[in-house]
């Protein structure tokens, strides 16, 4: 059994921010924080006070997680970035409403007490002499303390407080690591019981000390359960400071899904199930698993059950059988064909996902040359003339300002420059495009043909399949290229705008021209010429799309949607050069191109060479950040890696900024995730000069003294596919209509009334639906008993032995 935990947060935008510049405005980002570690960094919004993100991520943690923060801060060219606020939510504020939290919220002032992280690793012990009662403290470590110090370290020492008694420990030079191992002993003084309080502060020479953290027992635990570990340190207890909104705020969207997955076995019949109600008569199906949760789910829940049920089918094979199923629903139901999969149904969802777990490869191929191109040469277009800025095109010539017009063709000429190769390339892209999804859209065109068979309807089995791949897929994609991993960072605001009128042409392509020439965006009419060519070129292409033999799913059930050999990410990396020890003590980062596999980590001097030097995947044993400080270099990561019962060996490597750094953490630590030995703790810092740069220890044996964070990734596209935990939350959500499905089928059945009479079904099909609605039934049932003994099992309360599938 398993517990998971996954944070899905969406920064969506600001406002008020304060202006930080001298021109009356800022240069905002921000800084999403897990704890000690950063997760994500959004692109900065140049010139503006309200700036809009639109940044989403999601990231598996650990399950003692503590709290969240958003930083915003103003990006500085020259000097340090100034921090304008912070936002921070506790995991308890989090998981208050299983919804999550979609609102605004007001920044707070950064104060630096309240700014800790970190913990201390402590032995109290209570003893009675003949002098009365004594308290030892024993003082072992802390790691990952808070950096005071302009070097990114500290000078850390403890004083414990107990009563009106306190004493400190000796202090540690340059380290936020330190090992103090000293015993305090304290004496009861007369009166009530005392707490034990431990505080820990960053000497300085000039000034006053700086706060990094504390931590208290009360008397009663100090009594029953004396503390004994590592506890994590906390800032000073004080009343959450409202700025009243004199900082902005942000509109955030957070919310945290914990869940605890059984072994596969329990799940077996429910998903049995699930395989089985694909095969069925669609149209009148409304007891089985899918069609509850086809009534149930709404808003963003379905996206996240769309993406858990593709990846389930997908990895027994029958991703083709299921959205086949869905989308005979979906068009049974549907009387106009102007709104056919215009809605954001099961369906409509279901089949989004799928492009984008299956097809991401292929859409990477199509569109990056021109996106790149966009955001490299950055001309300025612009087709409507209320936003037209005429003094932004240079000129070469000494004939003043452009006109109008000339702004126009000018920019009809680089539309259709852009235009031009990414129509040709999508024309061309049919051998291309994965076999499972022209498998899925030649169903699909059936199923509509078969609904909509009249003459005057021609176009509707071309819309249905464009109406995904051009206005689902392709035009979404040209416009936010950062989702979908296209390019690393956000477009600038002109960037962003030709983006815009890019997808705005390819989502009139995709509409077969429909609606050319309506609606307000008149000035699109220059570039109604291009498109109208476009169309028939268009319809030949998804013509030999569905031109495909084979009506079954291509390729047998797996665990996961890239093969292990094909590689999940790959770019130039800055390599450590580890120099022998009979040598000087040298660090050289030596530029290198690396490619990740499955099974692999691989690299050479550029990606052209074939002479490549490799890493196993299965050797390594972990992979985290480096502190800035070992080698005063940022974004460092280190890979460390062992072949047997050899020696560890590490790898260091720097990354360009902290959300390259991020993803290839994130890549490495999933692709290594089923490695076993995996360690537990690890330097944060390199070994240099006989001793470790992190905790100052001289063995270069030396424990690790942190911990390390295999179980903190973000999600993607590529990753593994889960049939447990993705069976889990299907479960979870058919809890929600449990209720609604036994009023409807089995209560019905001992009351007088004649369902059938209300709903139009047969004797024979209400029978089949009630008999499936209490087989689910069962099924959910047999997963709470599931759920209840491991629960109870984890509480001591039931032996091991006793559960049982």
């Amino acid at each position: 059994m398993a517990k998971s935990s996954t944070l899905n947060v969406r920064v969506v935008e600001g406002r008020s921010l304060p202006a930080k510049d001298v021109s009356g405005s800022s240069d905002p980002y921000c800084l999403v924080k897990v704890d000690d570690e950063v997760v994500a960094r959004t692109a900065t919004v140049w010139r503006s006070l309200s700036p809009f993100w639109g940044e989403e991520y999601t990231v598996h943690l650990p399950l003692d997680f503590h709290h969240l923060a958003f930083y915003v801060l103003d990006e500085d060219t020259v000097g340090h970035d100034d921090i304008i606020g912070k936002i921070s939510l506790s995991r308890e504020a989090i998981a208050a409403d299983p919804r999550g939290i979609d609102s605004w919220i007001n920044l707070s002032h950064v104060d630096p007490d309240a700014e800790v992280q970190g913990e201390i690793c402590l032995s109290v012990q209570m003893l009675e002499d003949g002098q009365g009662r004594c308290l030892l403290c024993h003082v072992l470590q802390a790691r990952d303390l808070a950096p005071r110090d302009i070097s990114g370290t500290s000078d850390p020492f403890a004083r414990v407080f107990w009563g009106s008694q306190s004493l400190e420990t000796s202090t540690i030079k340059k380290t936020r690591f330190p090992h103090w191992d000293e015993v305090l002993e304290l004496r009861e003084m007369p009166g009530a019981p005392s707490p034990l309080r431990v505080e820990l502060w960053d000497w300085d020479m000039v000034g006053k000390n700086d706060f990094l953290g504390m931590v208290e027992f009360s008397p009663k635990t100090l009594q029953r359960k004396p503390p004994n570990g590592w506890f994590r340190l906390l800032p000073f207890p004080r009343a959450e400071e409202d700025s009243g909104g004199n900082l902005g705020a942000l509109r955030l969207k957070v919310r945290l899904i914990e869940d605890r997955v059984l072994p596969s076995q329990y799940y077996q019949p429910l998903v049995e199930l699930l395989m089985d109600s694909v095969l069925g008569p669609a149209e009148e199906d409304t007891a089985s698993p899918l069609a509850v949760l086809e009534e149930l789910t709404s808003g963003d829940c379905r996206q996240d059950l769309a993406t858990k049920l593709v990846k389930l089918f997908l990895g027994r094979g029958l991703s083709g059988p299921f959205l086949d199923y869905l989308t005979r629903r979906e068009v049974a139901r549907t009387t106009d064909h102007n709104t056919l999969f215009r809605s954001n149904s099961l369906a409509s969802k279901s089949m989004e996902q799928f492009m984008k777990l299956v097809g991401m490869p292929y859409l990477h191929e199509v569109l990056k040359p021109v996106i790149s191109r966009v955001f490299e040469e950055k001309k300025y277009m612009e087709l409507d003339p209320c936003k037209m800025d005429l003094g932004r095109t240079r000129r070469i010539s000494f004939k003043g300002v452009p006109s109008e017009e000339q702004m126009r063709e000018t920019s009809l000429g680089l539309l259709t420059g852009y235009l031009g190769p990414i129509v040709d390339t999508i024309v061309g892209s049919v051998g291309r495009c994965p076999l499972a999804m022209r498998l899925v859209f030649k169903q699909l065109r059936g199923r509509v043909e078969e609904r909509f068979p009249q003459a005057e309807h021609e176009d509707v089995k071309y819309l249905a399949i464009s109406g995904f791949l051009f206005l689902r897929f392709f035009a979404p994609a040209i416009l936010t290229p950062k989702l979908f991993d296209l390019r690393d960072q956000h477009a600038d605001p002109q960037t962003s705008r030709s983006l815009l009128l890019l997808a705005k042409a390819v989502q009139s392509i995709g509409n077969l021209g429909q609606q050319l020439g309506q609606g307000k965006e008149l000035w699109m009419a220059p570039l109604h010429p291009f498109l109208l060519q476009s169309i028939s070129r268009v319809r030949d292409f998804l013509d030999r799309l569905v031109d495909v033999d084979g009506d079954e799913e291509a390729g047998a059930p797996t665990r996961a949607l890239v093969p292990p050999s094909a590689t999940v990410r790959e770019g130039y990396l800055l390599k450590r050069k580890e120099e022998p020890a009979s040598l000087a003590t040298r660090f050289a980062f030596k530029k290198r191109y690396f490619w990740l596999s499955g099974e692999t980590l691989s690299y050479s001097k550029g990606p052209e060479w074939q002479m490549r030097s490799s890493i196993p995947v299965s050797h390594i044993r972990a992979v985290e950040r480096v502190d800035e400080g070992a080698f005063q270099l940022p974004h460092v990561m280190q890979v460390v890696t062992q072949d047997g019962a050899g020696p560890p060996h590490t790898t260091y490597l720097q990354c360009k900024n902290v959300n390259e750094l991020n993803q290839w953490l994130s890549a490495l630590r999933k692709a290594s995730a089923p490695n076993p030995d995996k360690l537990a703790s690890c330097h944060p810092g390199a070994f240099r000069s006989a001793r470790w740069t992190c905790c100052l220890q001289a063995e270069r044996s030396a424990a690790g003294c942190s911990r390390t964070h295999s179980a903190v990734t973000l999600g993607d596209w590529s990753d593994p596919l889960d049939p447990d935990a993705e069976a889990q939350m299907v479960y979870r959500q058919l809890l929600l209509g449990r209720d609604q499905l036994r009023m409807q089928f089995l209560e019905d059945s001992s009351m007088n009334t004649t369902p059938e009479a209300d709903t139009g079904a047969c004797p024979d099909v209400l029978a089949r639906q009630r008999a499936a609605a209490a087989r689910l039934l069962e099924v959910l049932e047999d997963l709470d008993r599931a759920h209840e003994e491991f629960q109870l099992q984890e509480q001591g309360k039931l032996a091991p032995g006793h559960l049982g599938p």
